[in-house]
Formats: structure tokens, C-alpha cells, sequence
């Protein structure tokens, strides 16, 4: 993987947003979800919440199941971290989840679906998982979570059905979950 490492800023919050792991340019900007995926992600909140991202940043706890770019793939775009950067991350991503206890954890993008719910989305595609919110026990916390498909352009499926109307029904159980309530109207 290659530095740095990436992560948001320390905001106590019961909502805590987890993706796959730094783009290639997040590491010079020093935040998660910097470059075009955030403006995508970004837009999403405001759009559906009146949730601009610096308030975004500053009221909800973000972080990534790998902290640093894992580089390019052969065939190009980003590389999926492999199973042992997943395994060298993990006491961090537990270890800030022990410390904030949330209530509302974002799951962005199938690998943080599946790190955050494991067993309970295996074989499942994004069409039966986004959408819905789901109880589960993630280390060693009880939290709900809600699975957003990840904002990255060379995904169209946010964009196209039945992907469009399942990411506007996550958004819609986001903003109604009494965490991101407290969030919404500090």
C-alpha cells in the first residue's frame, strides 16, 4: 500500500461512516473522500439532507477498512486491498469504533458492506443490500447499518435503476435514524 495514511478528522459522533480505502489523491489532501467519489457522496447528503460536506466532516466520523491507497489494479482503476492489509487495518477501524460506540454506521462500497456485516451479506448483490438497514454487532458494538453503494464514477449503478431509487431509500433511512437526527439538529 502506499502512504499516507488517510483519515478524518477526530469527530465524536454516533454516525460513523466506513469505505473501502483512500483514492490516489486523498493522501495529498490529508482527508477520505476527497476527490471525485467525495463530491459524489457529498452531493448525495446535501442534496438529501441539506448536509454540506463541511458540516459533513465536522459532525460524522469517517475512516476506511485500509488506511492507505492500495495502488492501481493490472487492468487499471484502483486496487481492492487484498486480506492481510484488511487484517493490519482492522485494530484501528476496532478500536475507534470501542472508543465512539455509534449508533449509525455507513457502510460505502461492497468491501465496507462486507467488512461491517460480513456473513449476513455474503453472495448478496448491491440490489438486495442498499436500501435496507441492517442490526448487527461490529466489534463488539450493537449498531445499525446502513449499506450506500460506493460514489466512485466508474460505478454507474447509483445512477441507473434499480440502483437510483435503493440509494435514495438508504438516504431516506439515514436521515430518519435518530443518530443522524442528532447530527442533522445539533
Amino acid at each position: 500500500m502506499i502512504g499516507p495514511v488517510v483519515h478524518g478528522p477526530p469527530v465524536f459522533s454516533k454516525v460513523f461512516l466506513v469505505g473501502q480505502a483512500p483514492g490516489p489523491r486523498e493522501g495529498g489532501f490529508g482527508k477520505p473522500f476527497a476527490w471525485t467519489a467525495g463530491k459524489t457522496m457529498f452531493r448525495w447528503f446535501e442534496e438529501t439532507m441539506g448536509l454540506v460536506e463541511e458540516d459533513f466532516r465536522a459532525r460524522i466520523y469517517m475512516a476506511a477498512v485500509a488506511r492507505c491507497f492500495p495502488g492501481k489494479a493490472n487492468g487499471g482503476g484502483d486496487r481492492k486491498p487484498d486480506a492481510e492489509e484488511i487484517a493490519r487495518c482492522r485494530p484501528f477501524l476496532q478500536r475507534e469504533v470501542e472508543v465512539l460506540q455509534p449508533e449509525l454506521v455507513l457502510a460505502v462500497g461492497t468491501l465496507a458492506i462486507t467488512e461491517v456485516l460480513g456473513e449476513q451479506v455474503a453472495g448478496k448483490k448491491l440490489d438486495a443490500i442498499v436500501g435496507t438497514k441492517m442490526k448487527t454487532q461490529w466489534h463488539g458494538v450493537d449498531v445499525d447499518v446502513v449499506p450506500l453503494p460506493h460514489p466512485s464514477g466508474a460505478s454507474p449503478w447509483p445512477r441507473i435503476e434499480p440502483g437510483k431509487t435503493l440509494l435514495a431509500k438508504a438516504l431516506g433511512l439515514v436521515q430518519r435514524h435518530p443518530a443522524m437526527r442528532a447530527v442533522l439538529h445539533p
